[in-house]
């Protein structure tokens, strides 16, 4: 790992193992994923090991607040949503996600987690629909997707793959053929705000006859591009 990734990552080392660095916590409409639409809980961690061109969440790159895995469950459980998604940043950087994510499942909800496919699954419950956010050439951080990964999907996981233009479609859809990616589980194709036209990209993948699911990030046509907490 380089020195610059390391810096990246310390603040997230001296975590002791019942605790997380949290950057927000807060109740939406989801706005992704097969589950877009539904309200929902949602936990963002802070960190990530990536940097991508296009990331939409760079203030969760650093800061947050430490808080309890009983005191994540506390929070969440005042919002009385039986829909939760840990999200980042990437969670699978701190050692309690996996902790926390199965205490919600126990809990008796459905919980989505979103990771950048960087790093292993093993230790994610199986109760949780894994979103495995698979990065294109345009994100420049391709060449950390963890295809081992792929293995790891459950009918009920999805695969994420946010475009940027041409170039990057035609990277996806060589990645769907050559691996059947359809086979292991649903795959959502997104546009990058602002730099694909979703018409576009729908386009696209009606006249490819691709088996992949548009998506359009909802919370950004209901509460706009900027906007926190939602």
């Amino acid at each position: 790992m380089s020195r610059t990734r390391q810096a990246r990552l310390r603040p997230l080392c001296d975590l002791p193992p019942d605790t997380l660095l949290v950057s927000e916590i807060f109740a939406s409409i989801q706005g992704e994923s097969t589950y877009a639409g539904r309200p929902c809980g949602f936990v963002r961690v802070t960190g990530c090991n990536l940097r991508c061109t296009y990331c939409d969440t760079t203030y969760a790159y650093e800061g947050g607040a430490r808080l309890s895995v009983d005191a994540v469950m506390s929070r969440l459980s005042a919002l009385g949503l039986p829909l939760i998604e840990v999200t980042g940043g990437e969670p699978l950087l701190q050692p309690a996600v996996p902790v926390l994510l199965s205490r919600l499942c126990d809990a008796g909800l459905t919980v989505l987690l979103e990771t950048n496919g960087s790093l292993e699954l093993a230790a994610v419950d199986p109760r949780v629909v894994k979103i495995v956010d698979l990065k294109a050439p345009s994100s420049g951080e391709a060449r950390r997707n963890r295809m081992q990964n792929l293995e790891r999907l459950a009918k009920t996981d999805e695969l994420k793959l946010v475009l940027a233009g041409r170039g990057d479609y035609e990277w996806a859809r060589r990645l769907v053929r050559e691996h059947r990616l359809d086979e292991r589980c649903t795959v959502l194709f997104g546009a990058v705000h602002g730099a694909l036209a979703p018409e576009l990209l729908a386009a696209w993948i009606l006249e490819d006859r691709l088996p992949v699911r548009l998506q359009l990030q909802l919370h950004k046509i209901l509460y706009g591009a900027r906007q926190r907490g939602v």
